[in-house]
């Protein structure tokens, strides 16, 4: 059997449109392709921040409204969060900035909570009101040290049962 020319033509035609499908997929999904305007930028300022890194979502009510767009610490040793957000987003300035995580151990991204001022934040502007990361082990190692360490209020009511009895006899 003779190789097909035609047959060779197609056969690369299709690899190079599948490498094309997956190069733009890589670019779509990475968010290498957001060199366009940038939106309304925000800074908040967390004493946690629990593993957010660069390009975590902003949300509003569940909905995605943006990213982060860089993580530094500030002068006051404060982790400083830069949001890019939608222009058109109109946040009163009591706004707050939560970090939450997606599900027990996912994802964190930031959670914005609309405030009730008439006057917005303008780009530039800082969310005043921040609520850090909580951090799974800190919950756990406090949990087991109240549970498990909490000794000493025990030990006190069993010397207490002791000397009853030893009145009692």
């Amino acid at each position: 059997m003779g190789r097909s020319s035609g047959r060779d033509l197609a056969v690369g035609c299709f690899v190079l449109l599948g490498l094309a499908a997956i190069a733009y997929l890589s670019v779509a999904i990475g968010g290498l392709g957001n060199g366009g305007p940038k939106g309304l930028t925000l800074i908040a300022n967390f004493d946690e921040i629990g593993g957010l890194k660069p390009r975590a979502a902003v949300v509003v009510s569940g909905v995605r409204v943006g990213q982060v767009e860089s993580i530094t610490l500030g002068d006051d040793y404060r982790a400083r969060v830069t949001l890019n957000v939608d222009p058109k987003l109109e946040l009163p300035v009591d706004s707050t900035a939560s970090i939450i995580t997606a599900g027990v151990l996912g994802d964190r991204y930031v959670s914005l909570q609309l405030g009730g001022e008439a006057e917005t934040l303008k780009s530039g502007g800082v969310i005043d009101f921040t609520e850090s990361a909580v951090l799974l082990e800190r919950v756990l190692g406090k949990i087991v040290h109240n549970v498990g360490g909490g000794g000493g209020d025990d030990e006190k009511d069993e010397e207490k049962g002791e000397q009853k009895k030893e009145g009692a006899e």
